[in-house]
């Protein structure tokens, strides 16, 4: 039998392996599942020296973990990186270890504090003005509040961070996303967001977590849920801007937000946890990919992977429509009809 027709075959396990990987959670979430997945056939190509080269992309929760990873993977492919941050004397620490790694790339700071929508919109205005061109937004910015904690406007502080601060920017910043599209044909907005939201259905009837007892990482994962079911009426929102948007989850990796949000997860699976940097690679990798993707997916080392494993996480089309008119009516968005 040649080579070329084992080829096939080649490919059908590698395929088996990858969802093997993925049902199981455990390894496949884990720096195994990513040393496995590189190690097989098909796995997508790097991205080219330079790929980004003369490219604008901002990163929220620029200042820790995948953040500074996303950051560091951006700028060595020629990005100019927009750091942003909630502290700006921790942000022009990260900037200035950036720098110093990093001689050759530039890295600009913004102060933002995502949760709050004032202040999203006061740091889109000072983005929007200074930065005339974005090609990419990645909305990395997390937490994960030890008890139910309101955001300035009253909203459940995951939600607010995770969801309604992310779609706002995004919003206000699509004049600098549409010059983008303009020059390259496409723009690309990249929520991280997290497989524990396999876990979590939609919750339309509590999207405030106001009943029941509260917990953190049942909070976090919900508003994780709720930004992977908006991905397609934000995708037919911004489709007339060239934006792309997709979601991507990095796996359990080593970072500020597993080790002081969740320490006994963290003792447990440390010796396995991914790096940064390989909590990052997809989100880096999508980043560069030079030609258009179809919007709305669901991203994990490199793969497009399904929403839900469970029948019962499945929402209606009426659950995440009354989600939708939700978040546009709380980040004060338009209100105006998809288009079709």
């Amino acid at each position: 039998m040649s080579r070329s027709s084992l080829a096939p075959l080649g490919r059908s396990f590698a395929r088996g392996v990858d969802v093997a990987l993925d049902r199981a959670v455990a390894p496949g979430y884990t720096r195994i599942g990513y040393a496995v997945r590189r190690a097989l056939p098909g796995w997508p190509a790097d991205p080219a020296p330079g790929a980004l080269a003369g490219r604008h992309v901002l990163v929220t929760g620029a200042s820790s973990g995948l953040g500074i990873a996303t950051a560091a993977g951006a700028a060595r492919l020629g990005a100019t990186v927009h750091l942003v941050v909630r502290d700006l004397e921790k942000g022009g620490r990260v900037q200035r270890e950036l720098e110093a790694e990093h001689p050759e790339a530039t890295f600009r700071l913004w102060r933002c504090d995502v949760g709050d929508l004032d202040d999203v919109r006061r740091a889109a205005a000072e983005i929007g003005a200074g930065v005339p061109r974005i090609d990419a937004i990645v909305h990395n910015a997390g937490v994960m509040p030890p008890e139910r904690t309101d955001s300035a406007q009253g909203h459940e502080l995951s939600l607010a961070v995770h969801v309604l601060g992310p779609i706002l920017l995004t919003e206000l910043l699509l004049p600098s996303l549409e010059a983008a599209r303009d020059e390259v044909g496409y723009a690309r907005v990249v929520m991280v967001t997290s497989g524990g939201m396999y876990t979590q259905k939609l919750r339309d009837d509590d999207l405030e977590y106001r009943e029941g007892e509260y917990k953190p990482a049942t909070a976090y994962a919900r508003s994780k849920r709720v930004q992977v079911e908006l991905l397609d009426a934000l995708g037919r929102r911004w489709s007339d801007s060239g934006v792309e948007v997709h979601a991507t989850h990095p796996g359990w990796a080593d970072t500020p937000g597993v080790t002081d949000s969740l320490p006994g997860f963290a003792k447990v699976t440390g010796p396995v946890l991914r790096s940064a940097e390989e909590g990052a690679d997809t989100v880096v990798w999508l980043l560069a990919h030079a030609a258009a993707v179809p919007t709305g997916g669901f991203w994990h080392d490199r793969r497009p992977r399904t929403r839900h494993y469970l029948s019962s996480t499945r929402p209606s089309a009426d659950a995440v429509a009354r989600t939708w008119a939700w978040v546009r009516d709380a980040a004060g968005l338009d209100g105006a009809a998809d288009p079709s």
